[in-house]
């Protein structure tokens, strides 16, 4: 499912039990310097991740001051964020203009908050330029903090150069089958350099039937709840977009490749290595 981009007015713009991805949630929330935001999110954990500007926060108690570094977009600096446990009464106060995600995953136990500044990223490269499948991710919760997340996975992925596809080989996690599969329902939201540009989003829920395809613009948000997802960027244009996972029955992500392209995962750079951080 396509959200196009909008004002949301710092209400969620994937809400608790959706009825697409209900395992995920994920709000923007946009600050001027000085301003405050509270919120609360019963049956999710979530993590704050600060587009753009710094903002200090509070999780009942405990306080992560200066999060954020970016300027201009999320192309200028590195990502940072905070882990809030599921429930947890929270304040975010803006020291410096801020756009703010707030990503979730439903989970049933109370853990700890801590915070993920830049030096303890997951950082994974893969693909290639011949290919036009070259990408980076950084992992805010990813394998690094696996033992003190529930199900929720935080990543941003940008391409490299201009132009070119992501989410390939081409992949689904909609059902739970382990060792082979896990369900994971995934929210994404994307931004394009410059900002006018577009993309695509394919959604093929059915090995050899035609699926849908989504025309992506600078803040367009992408629900995933089944079916296989590449999705691809104009030439000329630079592609990002923020990951939000969340699983079913565990944290660990279980990929199943569609078995068309699945051959590929040898001859592209890097999949192993891109596959093995969702663990």
């Amino acid at each position: 499912m396509h959200i196009a981009p909008h004002d949301n007015q710092n209400k969620p713009i994937v809400d608790v039990d959706d009825a697409t991805v209900p395992l995920t949630y994920f709000n923007i929330v946009k600050l001027k310097a000085g301003e405050a935001f509270e919120y609360r999110v019963p049956g999710y954990e979530t993590c704050i991740v600060p587009a753009t500007g710094t903002v200090d926060v509070d999780v009942e108690g405990a306080h992560f001051a200066a999060l954020g570094n970016r300027g201009l977009d999320v192309w200028d600096g590195e990502p940072e964020g905070v882990y809030v446990p599921v429930g947890a009464k929270v304040t975010i106060v803006c020291t410096r203009d801020t756009e703010t995600f707030i990503a979730g995953a439903r989970y049933g136990k109370v853990l700890d908050p801590f915070d993920v500044r830049s030096a303890e990223l997951d950082k994974v490269q893969y693909g290639s330029d011949d290919t036009k499948t070259h990408r980076k991710i950084k992992h805010i919760l990813g394998q690094k903090h696996h033992g003190k997340v529930g199900r929720l996975l935080v990543s941003e992925l940008f391409t490299v150069g201009q132009g070119g596809w992501s989410g390939f080989p081409t992949h689904k996690h909609d059902t739970d089958n382990l060792p082979h599969e896990t369900r994971h329902d995934e929210t994404y939201n994307f931004r394009f350099k410059p900002n006018h540009g577009s993309g695509v989003q394919i959604l093929q829920r059915e090995e050899g039937k035609p699926g849908d395809a989504y025309q992506l613009m600078d803040r367009s948000t992408i629900c995933i709840d089944k079916g296989y997802h590449p999705c691809a960027v104009m030439p000329g244009y630079e592609m990002y977009y923020f990951t939000i996972l969340g699983g079913l029955t565990q944290r660990s992500l279980v990929q199943f490749f569609q078995p068309t392209h699945a051959y590929q995962i040898e001859t592209i750079p890097g999949i192993k290595d891109m596959v093995a951080k969702f663990k």
